[in-house]
């Protein structure tokens, strides 16, 4: 898998649909793309963990570092100048998912992500940077607002607990394009909500989305967007789960491979990070869980895990497309 351990746990969840409100405009550049926001959308204000951002004008130069900050511009049709490739898709992607290729039309300049390099930053000239869904640290804000106004984690957020929505209002709100963001977010609300419409045999089961490195056993939290997109499905976090004392990061739990039954739930969905799949799937702890041993779990990895964890209004489409055969598969 693409994901280090300590990005891993970080993100999102099952998936939803995009349709027709998707990237549209993301083959402008940069510049175009943000002078074509509504002028009357400018000076705007943006509410975050940090106080108040005023953005006066629309923004012609956007550095992207948080966790999918760079596909919520894209899918908004504006294309960073500098971004973050937290899953390692390389330079030849442009740093994005197979969901969003072709939407630069001018690759970004690639940056760090858990310690960025603010000498790049800064050599970008950016007239906004975006870290909408990150750590929440305060010493890394301060040094990214020295180089220009910064949106942070939102107001009462931290950890890269930003909610898909979340994010989404926070970029959309800074880029101009509050009503684009807000019929994205509707776009992929209604998509979810028909998956679980059609699948109501999913609600109050209980789920679990675990994950596994070189490091051992993990799970995810409730407010992890990996979580909150099950839940938007029907499912019910492992109230197991939910008992346990998050990890200093606020997102996941650790669990030892002695109390890999915490994990057990009416349907596990798990993925490897940079291991082989086969580390879980071979694992006999694993093979021993009831839930396991009666066909209610999923494994996934490759793009479908990438795009599952990245939780962009643009890789939720390719994820839920991919995702809920697996979970219809896992429930019957």
């Amino acid at each position: 898998m693409r994901m280090s351990l300590k990005i891993a746990s970080v993100a999102a969840v099952v998936a939803i649909a995009l349709t027709g409100c998707s990237a549209g405009g993301g083959s402008t550049d940069a510049s175009t793309a943000s002078s074509s926001s509504s002028s009357g959308a400018f000076p705007a204000t943006v509410d975050t963990k940090f106080g108040e951002v005023t953005i006066d004008s629309a923004p012609k130069r956007v550095v992207a570092l948080g966790w999918g900050d760079a596909e919520t511009a894209l899918a908004l049709g504006v294309q960073p100048v500098g971004a973050s490739d937290w899953l390692g898709f390389g330079e030849e992607n442009d740093g994005v998912g197979p969901w969003a290729k072709g939407l630069y039309t001018k690759a970004p300049e690639l940056i760090g992500t858990l310690e960025p390099s603010y000498e790049k930053i800064a050599a970008l000239k950016p007239d906004l940077i975006l870290d909408t869904k990150s750590s929440g640290d305060q010493d890394r804000y301060d040094r990214l607002k020295s180089i220009a106004p910064t949106i942070g984690v939102p107001k009462d957020g931290d950890n890269y607990l930003t909610s898909f929505e979340e994010q989404m209002s926070l970029v959309s709100k800074a880029l101009g394009k509050a009503d684009e963001g807000a019929k994205l977010v509707s776009t992929n609300q209604a998509a979810v909500k028909a998956v679980a419409d059609a699948h109501p045999q999913w609600a109050g089961k209980t789920v679990t989305a675990a994950t596994k490195t070189s490091e051992g056993w993990g799970a995810y939290v409730e407010g992890s967007e990996r979580v909150n997109q099950l839940e938007d499905l029907g499912f019910t976090q492992n109230p197991t789960i939910a008992a346990l004392k998050p990890n200093a990061g606020g997102f996941s739990v650790s669990i030892s491979s002695e109390n890999l039954d915490q994990i057990d739930a009416d349907l596990i969905v798990a993925f490897p990070i940079f291991i082989d799949t086969t580390q879980i799937t071979d694992d006999a702890q694993w093979k021993a869980l009831p839930a396991v041993q009666a066909g209610h779990a999923v494994v996934i990895d490759g793009d479908i895990a990438s795009a599952y964890s990245l939780g962009t209004s643009l890789s939720r489409t390719y994820a839920l497309d991919k995702l809920v055969p697996l979970l219809e598969k896992a429930t019957s």
